[in-house]
């Protein structure tokens, strides 16, 4: 570090005697130096520093943005604790990961956990027993080291746009008392939408390093688990959208689809049904953003994705493992893939959302209204979008890469000290055609390519060495993405 603030120092001294010398110098020799001596100046910088400057740049608000948004409908309070230190205070000892889809006890908790960990992969589950998701809710609650905070994706995304003192946000989710509390005073709750008790989600952290009997995780993240009804049966649905007609949003958020698959697949497939029909009651002339979260259910995401609700959204948010699972459950590309292996593949990655846009998403032969996908993972992001429907994702990627990096630091502003620029210098933009190989440049980091009327935005993300808090990352990358995002008229 010392050696880099050096060079620099004397490059400004010699940029400093280029101006005393300058009478003496031809013009052209002297343009020539100069250049040369800024450039080597502008490349002394961190990389950091040099992608949080770019940034500056080409974060710029769009032409016509949003004035009123409605969010909904999960919400809850979230219970924010080590994971590690939960599961000693719970006595369950360390073990063997392994996945499972339902949690029903402290040791299916303590092996799901582990799976995940080991891996440095976010997960979500349902904890089926009442009786012991509220001993264990209780242990964590009443932890020293808890922290209460506004959870569920769709209370996250409202309370994140609500910073911006020019919008106005609608809010339907089951709202209890505590979260009522925690809301910012920017967001507008129906009464028809508060309950008389709040939905509680636990929220287990780990960082990276950290170690739980044999199992290392190699990134920090977190392990995300509930018992939780009114969430699970979308019972704001209805009430979230009746509230529209009065609130006149410009752009609507929907999250929690993948609360429900704590339902029996019968409930679950007849909730589903009703759900797409108070979805298709919404305008058409509002965009609709779906945020996804984590499923398990195969079956249920390829409901959702091929006849159900994407052809009713405009645009959906997502990161690599719901975008892997969604793969997977509808056989696209690269769905032989079991599991991503470090830091997800871009070309992988920019197959599958090509694939999405092209195959379910709008176009003439097709009765769809999908035309944008904001894909985050931790070390970069890529909005994908129809060409001709969306304006301003350059700004919109880069402000979303922006927020990730302040967000899990837990500051106003980018600290280049405490972030490292971890996404690949050089990719393939895809493996299932000719591909473009891209060299990534701090100081030009959001990148563009194009394929069959489809549009890429990529930009690195700068990781937080020591995250603060990472639940929530998601959605307010999402949440800021849209900010800055425009939809075109149709």
């Amino acid at each position: 570090m010392w050696q880099r603030s050096v060079c620099v120092g004397l490059l400004a001294l010699a940029l400093g005697y280029l101006c005393v010398l300058g009478p003496e110098l031809p013009p052209a020799a002297l343009r020539q130096l100069s250049a040369s001596l800024l450039g080597t100046l502008r490349r002394a910088r961190s990389l950091e520093a040099r992608t949080v400057a770019a940034w500056q740049a080409a974060i710029v608000r769009p032409a016509r943005g949003w004035a009123r948004v409605a969010v909904g409908v999960n919400a809850c309070v979230d219970v924010v604790l080590s994971g590690v230190k939960l599961l000693e205070a719970l006595g369950v000892e360390p073990g063997d990961g392994r996945n499972h889809a339902v949690l029903s006890s402290g040791q299916d908790l303590g092996e799901a956990f582990a799976h995940f960990m080991q891996r440095g992969a976010a997960a979500e589950r349902f904890f089926s027993d009442a009786a012991a998701f509220r001993d264990i809710a209780r242990t964590a609650s009443e932890h020293p080291a808890a922290q209460l905070y506004v959870g569920g994706n769709a209370a996250l995304i409202g309370q994140k746009l609500a910073t911006n003192p020019d919008l106005k946000i609608l809010l339907c989710g089951p709202v209890g008392p505590r979260l009522h509390e925690l809301l910012d005073d920017n967001v507008v709750v129906p009464p028809e939408s508060m309950q008389e008790s709040d939905e509680f989600h636990l929220i287990l952290e780990y960082q990276a390093g950290e170690e739980w009997g044999q199992v290392r995780a190699p990134t920090a993240n977190r392990f995300i688990f509930s018992h939780d009804l009114s969430n699970g049966a979308l019972n704001m649905l209805e009430v979230f959208v009746s509230s529209l007609d009065e609130f006149q949003p410009d752009l609507v958020v929907l999250s929690g689809l993948h609360m429900m698959e704590g339902q029996s697949k019968e409930a679950r497939q007849r909730r589903l049904m009703e759900a797409v029909a108070s979805i298709s009651d919404i305008p058409t002339d509002i965009p609709i953003h779906l945020e996804l979260a984590s499923m398990t259910d195969q079956d249920f995401m390829s409901n959702i994705m091929h006849q159900q609700v994407f052809p009713l959204v405009n645009s959906i948010g997502l990161n690599e493992q719901e975008l892997l699972f969604l793969t997977q459950a509808a056989s696209g590309p690269h769905a032989s893939l079991a599991s991503w292996s470090g830091i997800p593949d871009v070309g992988v990655v920019s197959d599958i959302l090509f694939w999405i846009l092209k195959e379910h998403g709008k176009a003439a032969e097709r009765a769809s209204d999908l035309t944008r996908i904001h894909f985050h993972t931790l070390a970069y992001h890529i909005l994908a979008t129809v060409d001709g429907h969306w304006g301003n994702q350059a700004a919109a990627v880069a402000a979303g890469a922006r927020a990730a990096g302040t967000q899990a630091c837990a500051t106003d502003t980018i600290d280049t000290s405490r972030v490292l620029l971890k996404a690949p210098r050089e990719f393939l933009t895809s493996h299932t055609e000719a591909p473009a190989k891209i060299s990534l440049n701090p100081d030009e980091p959001v990148v563009h390519w194009h394929r069959e009327g489809i549009s890429f935005h990529f930009t690195p993300v700068l990781v937080c060495k020591d995250p603060v808090r990472t639940v929530g990352l998601g959605d307010a990358i999402s949440a800021e993405g849209l900010l800055y995002s425009e939809a075109y008229p149709q």
